[in-house]
């Protein structure tokens, strides 16, 4: 395997591994010895890959923008603009300019032939009904989940009764017309949906559950999923009636 390659095959591994990862799994993915590695990581730094972390720690890619773009076939761009698209249409405000963002560096990233697709694609999305706008702070709401931390909520159910409700949040999932949090509910000691526009006065808490976030999802997707309506059968009343 050529130098190139094999450096090649090192940014891959710290794509696709969950950081910090080690130097050893690092080097069993590249066929080379820990001191090879070593060298590799070195040589990308110089090429302006940013890579944190030391031998004994583990290593994360952080960015790597002044590397070579990034090849993707035309369906994948097509897929990549549909996608960012569709979250500048229904995410909350700041989750929309992060993806308008997006689209914006990944054309001038591409070659032009490819960033010429980028820009006049053939797929579009747009929403002629707009989701209800959340109450809340989003981004910290997202910030929480990320860092396995429980949040404190005023909630209003579809009966309009409102209730304070501890909750240990795990991910956000857009149901149908709505942005919804799955959450560990402590005040009903079962996994829940709470729509983001029902939620009043988030509160990050100082208590944590990590690191339990991503098996936690898992098992609540399982057990809410019985929960939710096909799509096409989904009306007001049966999505309210998944809500707690």
């Amino acid at each position: 395997m050529s130098r190139t390659a094999r450096l090649f095959q090192l940014m891959q591994s710290l794509r696709r591994h969950a950081p910090p990862v080690t130097a050893a799994q690092l080097a069993e993915d590249t066929g080379v010895s820990l001191r090879t590695l070593y060298r590799d990581i070195e040589a990308l730094r110089g090429l302006g890959a940013i890579i944190d972390g030391t031998a004994g720690y583990g290593y994360a890619l952080t960015e790597d923008a002044a590397l070579p773009p990034m090849m993707f076939d035309d369906e994948e761009i097509e897929a990549i603009v549909l996608g960012l698209r569709d979250v500048q249409a229904i995410a909350d405000p700041h989750l929309a300019r992060a993806a308008k963002n997006a689209l914006t560096k990944l054309q001038a990233r591409l070659p032009d032939t490819q960033a010429h697709r980028l820009k006049y694609a053939v797929l579009a999305a747009d929403r002629i009904i707009r989701p209800p706008q959340p109450t809340i702070d989003v981004r910290a709401l997202r910030q929480a989940t990320w860092d396995e931390r429980t949040i404190q909520i005023d909630y209003v159910d579809v009966h309009g009764t409102p209730t304070q409700r501890c909750v240990d949040p795990l991910g956000i999932v857009f149901l149908k017309e709505t942005h919804n949090l799955i959450g560990w509910c402590h005040l009903r000691k079962a996994y829940r949906n709470f729509r983001l526009d029902r939620m009043r006065n988030l509160a990050i808490t100082s208590r944590s559950f990590r690191p339990r976030r991503i098996p936690m999802l898992r098992e609540a997707i399982d057990v809410l999923s019985s929960c939710w309506p096909e799509p096409s059968a989904m009306t007001a009343e049966s999505r309210d009636s998944a809500q707690s």
